[in-house]
């Protein structure tokens, strides 16, 4: 007789073991978002972030070429850059090492006294880049396969649901602490299961959810549906372009997904690791040239009241039943046919958490 898939065991939530497991393996080996194209507007304008724990920037060079480099000097190893700015060449606050905006080194004081020094040997240490829709990705693995291999049909898709995705900028980011495990949270987006009793504005106002579906595609969870009459819309969705009237949603494991609301309104999520026990999702929405549109502002307001609020009472909740001494994986409600109450998209999930974790253990 068949056994059912039963959920992970509690203490890939919970011990921290596993979490430095994650971020010593598959956190470095897979891409992950590192900031938009908007905020390297110009050569020199560069910008921070972190990523498995490493500092890293990037930076836009005098060839128009967007270079990601890890945030540490090649001397002695202080931190380079903080925040975002422009700079028209990166100088190390320690001894003044200062680099080119391709990572090579320039110039640094007294450095011509040293016999046999090279300086064409000493050069930032440069991470795998890739530009998608004006999001910019790392992976801080060089042999890493590219971002259409990871996640095909993605881009393709996107750019269908998106078309002015090259005017488009931030308008707004909103921060939402959430106290549990990241992957608490990654699942939780990644089912509709419990969409029709836990989130009434997005299954009324937005959604059908007895249409919804997610299947997978590559490492990318592809989310459709059917949306609700146009004049049952909680905002106006008219926006001249193919796709008006839809929703769909691509997670991009481990950590990324893009949203197209009707009205061809792009918002993304970003979970940002802060430690096992708690991550901050990133809410980006985005306007035409990042500026203020009222749909937009409407709609992610109604997102961070409704959504929003009701997914950090969730995934809180679960993160607290993860500890107890009760808890014993259930099997996951597996429907052959999909659908939107069917867990397989965090059957999914969770082989690709399982093998990830497991692989680094053995390592």
């Amino acid at each position: 007789m068949t056994q059912p898939i039963r959920s992970l065991d509690a203490r890939y939530y919970t011990d921290p073991i596993v979490f430095e497991t994650e971020k010593a393996g598959f956190l470095a080996r897979t891409w992950q978002f590192g900031c938009h194209s908007a905020d390297l507007a110009g050569p020199g304008d560069y910008a921070t972030f972190e990523i498995a724990g490493e500092s890293l920037f990037a930076i836009r060079g005098r060839d128009d070429k967007i270079r990601v480099f890890y945030n540490v000097c090649q001397h002695r190893a202080h931190q380079l850059v903080s925040g975002s700015g422009t700079t028209r060449v990166v100088v190390c606050p320690y001894h003044a090492w200062t680099y080119e905006l391709t990572g090579a080194l320039r110039s640094g004081p007294n450095i011509r006294a040293v016999e046999g020094f090279d300086r064409s040997d000493v050069c930032l240490t440069e991470v795998r880049a890739e530009e998608f829709l004006g999001f910019i990705f790392v992976n801080l693995d060089p042999d890493a396969g590219p971002m259409d291999t990871w996640f095909p049909g993605a881009r393709q898709e996107l750019e269908e649901w998106v078309p002015h995705w090259q005017e488009l900028k931030p308008l707004e980011w909103v921060e939402v602490p959430e106290n549990c495990n990241w992957k608490v949270s990654v699942e939780n987006y990644s089912e509709c299961y419990h969409c029709a009793l836990c989130h009434p504005t997005f299954a009324s106002g937005v959604v059908r959810p007895e249409t919804y579906d997610i299947q997978p595609q590559g490492m990318c969870l592809r989310h459709t549906t059917e949306c609700q009459n146009l004049e049952d819309m909680t905002y106006d969705i008219h926006s001249g372009f193919e796709h008006e009237a839809e929703y769909s949603s691509w997670f991009l494991w481990p950590m990324f997904s893009f949203q197209v609301y009707p009205g061809n309104v792009l918002n993304t999520y970003h979970w940002r690791v802060v430690d096992a026990h708690r991550v901050v999702v990133w809410r980006g929405w985005y306007s035409v040239g990042g500026a203020e549109n009222p749909v937009v502002r409407q709609l992610a307001r109604q997102d961070r009241e409704t959504t929003v609020a009701e997914d950090i009472t969730l995934v809180e909740s679960v993160q607290r039943g993860l500890h107890s001494r009760g808890y014993r994986p259930g099997p996951l409600v597996i429907d052959p046919r999909g659908g939107v109450n069917s867990e397989h998209p965090v059957m999914h999930l969770q082989r690709w958490m399982r093998e990830a974790i497991d692989a680094g253990e053995t390592v």
